[in-house]
């Protein structure tokens, strides 16, 4: 597999030709004095550092070696400790956080760029701080304040991480079917038992703790999706002063043996009366974790993006180098017995196709999370209001489109490659195997027309 160099000349392009946004963000009083073209600049060269030279090297070796279960721990692959703790340290984990809890306060706009570096580095790392940075959402806007001075800073710290505890054997799509319930105590706690899975970062050796979150009933809920509530649920307990305590009761049961990100633990999650403690009110769990989801869903359209970035890279390289036959008009290489194969009209018709997609995925994506800026940050209820809609509109068009398009990237790098793209030497198969996946969570791409249709066209 080729190096990966982050793309910051397209990036820049983007931003600030296409978009204009230090326009925007003079405009929007909370970005003001936050961000303008210079510091967004070197922001990103500094993320398109860690991700091209910490993470990017990672990737092969740690999706042959995988993550490994044993006795309800989760060992990560080899280089990936040192990596996040060198990710987390340059603060990148909460780049979008609020920095009244110690986040960095950048705009969607900034942080959904990081985003795809490090996707395109090892969608596998990127996980990881991701799910974190979700969670931190969620806590952030529905949490009680004792509980967001409790976890947040450590989370945006990467000290600690975070996970997302939806889906359970039986109820996937349709959450209303879960079991996992929630028994209040004396003391204003929870204890939660149940178990979920397909939980990403459950368990790992990554951090210190695991804050899970973790929908469940309480015992006079009604039945259906109006009666979930969220819960947060910390791997090890945290005392008063925010030293760590006792272990929590819950567990990892078993890992997941999957077709691709194998360098991420997909989890079952056990929770045997777990304390946890309930964020926002009773019942209101849904809307509490769909302000992650909205991220989230714009998060995997732009892993989608990120491995189509990393497939065009790899085939522009192999292309260059690969020496077949001649060009139909003629020997372009006459030193050479053949001519590399990017002379080829089809090859190229890929390159183009993919880079077409690349960089018509990265305006897509950079416009909904200007508008997601825009409803954060804009004091005129109007605009915020039209802001919300749209990204309430393009959510899952971007999550769909990025993904579908992301995979037929990585087909077309696969195509270039010929049979070396099918072995697992190139590193091109992973690619392949690693975004497939990015269609089917966080609401798989059908599920997502139904959203549109259903929910954004028709109401």
């Amino acid at each position: 597999m080729s190096d990966y160099k982050a793309p910051l000349r397209d990036m820049r392009f983007v931003l600030n030709e296409v978009f204009q946004v230090s326009r925007l963000w003079a405009q929007l009083p909370g970005l003001a004095d936050v961000i303008d073209e210079e510091t967004a600049a070197a922001i990103l060269e500094e993320a398109g550092k860690i991700s091209g030279e910490v993470i990017a090297p990672l990737n092969r070796a740690t999706d042959e070696q995988g993550c490994t279960w044993s006795n309800g721990s989760v060992s990560a692959p080899d280089g990936f400790a040192q990596a996040y703790q060198a990710f987390a340290g340059g603060g990148w984990v909460g780049v979008g956080g609020d920095p009244q809890y110690g986040g960095m306060g950048m705009p969607k706009a900034i942080s959904a760029q990081v985003e795809e570096m490090v996707n395109s580095a090892s969608l596998s790392f990127g996980l990881y701080p991701m799910l974190t940075a979700g969670a931190c959402l969620s806590i952030k806007a529905h949490a009680s304040e004792e509980l967001k001075q409790r976890f947040l800073p450590n989370m945006y710290a990467g000290i600690w991480t975070g996970s997302m505890c939806l889906t359970e054997a039986h109820a996937g799509t349709d959450l209303g079917l879960i079991r996992t319930r929630a028994e209040p105590q004396a003391d204003g706690s929870y204890k939660v038992t149940g178990s979920k899975i397909f939980i990403t970062g459950g368990e790992h050796d990554l951090t210190e703790n695991i804050i899970h979150l973790v929908l469940a009933r309480l015992p006079d809920a009604p039945a259906g999706p109006k009666g979930i509530s969220l819960f947060l649920v910390p791997k090890v307990l945290v005392n008063a002063d925010g030293s760590l305590g006792d272990n929590n009761a819950l567990s990892c049961g078993s890992i997941e043996h999957k077709m691709g990100i194998k360098a991420s633990a997909t989890c079952v999650m056990n929770f045997d009366g777990a304390t946890g403690w309930i964020v926002d009110a009773p019942n209101k769990g849904l809307a509490a974790m769909f302000t992650m989801m909205n991220y989230e869903r714009l998060g995997v359209g732009i892993q989608g993006l990120a491995q189509g970035e990393r497939s065009y890279q790899n085939a522009v390289a192999y292309a260059r180098d690969r020496l077949q036959s001649r060009a139909p008009t003629g020997a372009q290489n006459k030193d050479h017995s053949a001519d590399p194969i990017i002379v080829h009209p089809d090859v190229r018709r890929m390159l183009l196709t993919m880079k077409a997609l690349n960089e018509g995925g990265r305006a897509f994506s950079s416009y909904v999370a200007l508008q997601l800026d825009t409803a954060k940050y804009s004091e005129d209820e109007v605009t915020r209001n039209r802001a919300q809609e749209l990204v309430s509109l393009l959510t899952p068009v971007a999550k769909a489109f990025l993904t579908d398009m992301g995979l037929e990237t990585t087909l077309h790098g696969q195509m270039i490659f010929g049979g070396h793209g099918y072995i697992r030497e190139w590193g091109q198969e992973q690619l392949v195997r690693d975004v497939r996946i990015t269609q089917i969570y966080e609401g798989t791409n059908g599920i997502q027309s139904l959203d549109l249709a259903g929910r954004k066209i028709v109401d």
